[in-house]
């Protein structure tokens, strides 16, 4: 990093001598670069105490004017102060740029310096100078790059430092947890309001296609944290919005399933709000692929939250249909989802499952049978909707093939509930 120069023993010495009567006016060298820091950015004055930068300056000054005359293979003390001068001033916050021009500055100075103590006088020590001038400018270019590096360096770690720390409270937040101080430490992290609405999102992490994060937009701003098993969007929402955005945002750019949180009223509320988005996620069937709302899944929702309840509902309501043969049993669990979907119109669903809809009145009737409940009372009917969501849920429920159409002569009898 910015080899010294050849010269001769004479040209050694005399270099030497200036730099030596140079360093005799340090204190007045020292003054003239901050007050042209101080005129060249304010940011400097604030950075950090004026007598701290002064006395930074005048090591960092002496040490440079030292090594131009120092001999050709002694250690760089330059370059090892330049890099702990990196380290300190990304860690002070200066701007990077004003760190190198403080040393294209302090070079510029040092060199002027030199030439002014022997311009005009001594004629021989000025073309001692010159012959050095490469050797100092790529020592003063050496400096600011090894200041340069080190900063970036310890930029970096900085940053990994804070998002970890902002992880670490964000990951808190999430759990639920009640520690003084958490959510504000929180909100002035991530420059999010401690107060107003959040919901979050929760993404199943077996996803089949990559998950393109939806872009700011709507009035909404999202953080997301990946876990193990799945990936966790905290969303802060505008004053007064609802959750219709979130779920616009979300559409078409993951391939699901996922689950979306209720409101909720700060970021204290975030661990509710997370438990309520994974028991929506819950809701989906293992094959699905969208990203549902819990405030459209409460029935749903009630049963996966109990899951004991739910082996029972479907045993006691599907008991007599878990005997059948799979087929046979697919499609009455077929014809009940398609009749449900399209509420309760027989004519409707026929046309999704391909057949007539007097089928579609006969398997509802059998259905009826085998399970001692009528589609026609309020009561049997949440039942069976509810053991049918269970048991889609536990992953036994696939819809046979489609049915070719069936004609049947008479009069269709009355179905359970007809539209």
């Amino acid at each position: 990093m910015g080899a010294r120069g050849r010269r001769t023993g004479h040209d050694w010495k005399l270099l030497a001598e200036s730099c030596t009567a140079l360093l005799e006016r340090l204190p007045e060298l020292v003054d003239e670069h901050m007050r042209q820091l101080v005129e060249h950015s304010p940011v400097y004055g604030e950075c950090l105490p004026y007598d701290q930068q002064w006395r930074e300056a005048q090591d960092a000054m002496r040490i440079g004017i030292e090594t131009i005359s120092a001999p050709r293979d002694s250690p760089r003390r330059d370059l090892e102060y330049a890099e702990d001068a990196g380290r300190r001033r990304a860690q002070q916050g200066l701007p990077l740029e004003l760190l190198v021009h403080a040393y294209r500055s302090a070079g510029y100075l040092v060199w002027d310096a030199l030439l002014e103590g022997v311009a005009g006088r001594e004629p021989e020590r000025l073309g001692v100078l010159m012959r050095s001038a490469t050797m100092v400018w790529a020592a003063v270019d050496a400096q600011a790059t090894a200041a340069t590096e080190a900063y970036r360096a310890t930029e970096t770690e900085l940053r990994r430092r804070t998002d970890e720390r902002l992880q670490a409270l964000l990951d808190a937040l999430l759990e639920g947890q009640e520690a003084p101080g958490l959510a504000a430490r929180a909100a002035a992290g991530l420059d999010l309001p401690e107060r107003g609405p959040y919901a979050v999102v929760v993404l199943r992490s077996e996803r089949r296609e990559p998950f393109r994060r939806p872009v700011e937009g709507e009035g909404l701003r999202f953080v997301w944290r990946m876990r193990a098993d799945c990936e966790v969007g905290v969303v802060a929402l505008a004053a007064g919005q609802g959750l219709d955005g979130v779920a616009r945002a979300l559409d078409g750019r993951c391939s699901g399933p996922g689950g979306i949180s209720p409101v909720v009223a700060g970021l204290a509320e975030l661990g509710r709000a997370r438990r309520l988005a994974e028991l929506a996620l819950r809701t989906c069937p293992p094959d699905a692929s969208a990203v549902v709302r819990l405030d459209q899944r409460m029935p749903t929702a009630l049963v996966v939250s109990q899951p004991e309840l739910a082996g029972r509902l479907v045993a006691d309501v599907f008991g007599s249909l878990l005997v059948l043969e799979p087929a046979d049993r697919a499609v009455l669990l077929e014809t009940l989802d398609a009749w449900l979907f399209c509420e309760g119109s027989a004519g409707r669903a026929a046309g999704r499952l391909y057949c007539h809809r007097n089928t579609v009145f006969n398997r509802l009737r059998r259905l009826e049978q085998l399970t001692s409940r009528s589609l026609a009372r309020p009561r049997d009917l949440i039942e069976m909707t509810l053991a049918l969501d269970a048991y889609r849920l536990a992953g036994s429920f696939a819809p046979a093939a489609p049915t070719l159409p069936v004609t049947t002569g008479g009069c269709a009898p009355r179905p359970p509930l007809s539209r």
